[in-house]
C-alpha cells in the first residue's frame, strides 16, 4: 500500500484540508481529512482534483488548431479542411498524432477521454497511443454512412463508411470491455440504420452529435417532419446510457425529450464558439434532469478549466445573470459527469474509485489568492504540475515523465500530419 498527502483535496464537492490517500491495486483504498503527513507518503501541494473526464474528442482534429482562422468561413468551410487532414492520415502518422494530443491533454488534468472515433481502420494505432500515455480511453466507434440526408458519401467521407452498417456492428463488437459506440448524426445516418442501433450497442455507452447547426435541423425536419431529438427517440437511440454531444440548438420540447429518456449532454464550449455554433441551453438541460458533462472536441483549446469556465460564461452571455452553475457543479461536470457519460467509474475521491488525482497550484500568476472552492473558475492547464492514473504519477512539474513536453511531440506530428503521403 501506498499514499499521498495532499494539502487540499476536493472530498465531497469541496475542498478538505490535510487529506491522506491510500490506494491499491490502482485503487483508493482509504481516505482520510485533517491528518498530518505521515512519513513517506507522496506530497502533493495546491489543490488535488478527482480525475477529469473529457466526454467528447476526436484527437486527429488537434493539427487543425491555428490553421482554419484565415478567412473566417463557417463550421462548413472548417470541416473541408478537417476533410483534407484526415484524408492524409495513416496508421503511423495517426499514432504519433494522437499520442501527442492525448499527452497534451493528460498534462492538461484530463485523466480519461472518449474517442469519437471515425476513421475505420485506424482503431489500433488510437488505442496503442491511449496505452502509450497512459490516458483511460473509451474507444466509441462512429456509424457514419452518408454525405447528408438522401446523401451519398462524398470521396473523403467514404472512408468513414468503410464497411457500412455491418462493418461497424462488427467493429463495435470486437472492442475492448468497457469501449462504446456512436451515431455521427442525423445527417450522417440513414433512418432505416438509425432504427438498428440499439440493438448492435445494447448497454454500451452510446454518443451522437445533436443539433450543432440550425441546418442540421432543418434538414431534419424537411425530411422526417421532427426535430432530431424527436427522431432519435423514436428510434430508440436516446436513454440513460446515451450522451447527446453539442445539443445546442433546442427547443424546449427537445429538453424534456432527452431528460425524460435519461439521455446526457455533453457540451464542448471552446469549439462551439471557435466554429461558432451557438450556445446550447445547458441550465434547462440540467434542471430537466440530463446529466452534463463536458468535452474539448476538436482541440482548439485542451484545457479543462477553459471548458468549465466556457459552460458558466456562456449561460452569463445567454441570459445576463452570474452563477448559473456553480464552481461546485462545474467540477461535478468534469469529473463524476464525463466519468458517467463514458461508462466509467470515477470522478470523485472516495474508497473504491480509481486512484486518479490531478493537482493544480495555488500560487501561480493565475491562482494566487482565489478561494480554493473556486480555483476551477481562476485555473488553467498550465497550473496542473502533477497528475496520477491508477496510483500512478504520470505527469510531474508539468510534463509527462516519460514523454516530456507535449509541445516537440505535437510539433512534429502535426507537420508529418499534413505533409502528403
Amino acid at each position: 500500500m501506498t499514499a499521498f498527502w495532499c494539502e487540499l483535496a476536493w472530498v465531497a464537492d469541496a475542498p478538505a484540508a490535510q487529506v491522506l490517500i491510500e490506494h491499491r491495486d490502482g485503487l483508493i483504498s482509504g481516505i482520510s481529512s485533517g491528518v498530518p503527513a505521515p512519513p513517506g507518503a507522496h506530497r502533493l501541494t495546491g489543490l488535488v482534483l478527482p480525475g477529469l473526464a473529457n466526454g467528447h474528442s476526436h484527437a486527429f482534429h488537434r493539427g487543425l488548431r491555428g490553421r482554419t482562422h484565415g478567412d473566417g468561413g463557417t463550421f462548413w468551410t472548417w470541416r473541408a479542411a478537417m476533410y483534407a487532414l484526415a484524408e492524409r492520415l495513416d496508421p503511423d502518422r495517426y499514432h504519433e498524432l494522437a499520442t501527442a494530443a492525448y499527452t497534451e491533454m493528460l498534462c492538461a488534468g484530463w485523466t480519461a477521454v472518449g474517442e469519437f472515433h471515425y476513421l475505420p481502420g485506424l482503431s489500433d494505432a488510437v488505442r496503442a497511443a491511449a496505452d502509450r500515455v497512459g490516458i483511460r480511453l473509451v474507444l466509441l466507434e462512429t456509424l457514419y454512412l452518408a454525405g447528408g440526408i438522401g446523401q451519398a458519401p462524398d470521396a473523403v467521407q467514404q472512408r468513414f463508411a468503410v464497411g457500412g452498417f455491418d462493418g461497424w456492428a462488427d467493429r463495435v463488437a470486437a472492442g475492448r470491455d468497457g469501449d462504446g459506440a456512436a451515431v455521427h448524426s442525423v445527417r450522417a445516418v440513414p433512418l432505416d440504420a438509425l432504427r438498428r442501433v440499439r440493438d448492435v450497442v445494447g448497454s454500451r455507452p452510446l454518443h451522437v452529435h445533436l443539433s450543432e447547426q440550425p441546418a442540421e435541423n432543418d434538414q431534419c425536419r424537411a425530411a422526417y417532419g421532427c426535430s432530431p431529438t424527436r427522431l432519435l427517440a423514436e428510434v430508440g437511440v436516446l436513454g440513460p446510457t446515451t450522451t447527446a454531444v453539442h445539443a445546442t440548438h433546442l427547443d424546449p420540447a427537445d429538453v424534456s425529450g432527452l431528460a425524460a429518456s435519461g439521455t446526457g449532454a455533453c457540451i464542448c464550449p471552446t469549439t462551439e464558439a471557435d466554429l461558432a455554433d451557438g450556445i446550447g441551453p445547458a441550465r434547462e438541460l440540467a434542471d430537466a434532469g440530463s446529466p452534463l458533462s463536458l468535452g474539448s472536441d476538436q482541440h482548439a483549446v485542451i484545457d479543462p478549466f477553459a471548458e468549465a469556465r466556457g459552460l458558466e460564461y456562456g449561460e452569463r452571455l445567454r441570459t445576463g445573470q452570474r452563477g448559473r452553475f456553480t464552481p461546485a457543479a462545474l467540477v461535478a461536470a468534469l469529473g463524476p459527469g464525463g466519468h458517467h457519460a463514458l461508462g466509467l467509474p470515477g470522478g470523485t475521491l472516495c474508497a473504491g474509485a480509481p486512484c486518479d488525482l490531478v493537482a493544480v497550484g495555488r500560487d501561480t500568476a493565475r491562482t494566487a489568492g482565489a478561494d480554493p472552492a473556486q480555483l476551477v473558475l481562476a485555473a488553467g492547464a498550465e497550473d496542473v504540475h502533477t497528475v496520477v492514473v491508477g496510483g500512478r504519477e504520470l505527469v510531474r512539474d508539468g510534463r509527462h515523465v516519460e514523454l516530456g513536453d507535449p509541445g516537440p511531440l505535437l510539433a512534429a506530428a502535426i507537420e508529418r500530419a499534413w505533409r502528403r503521403p
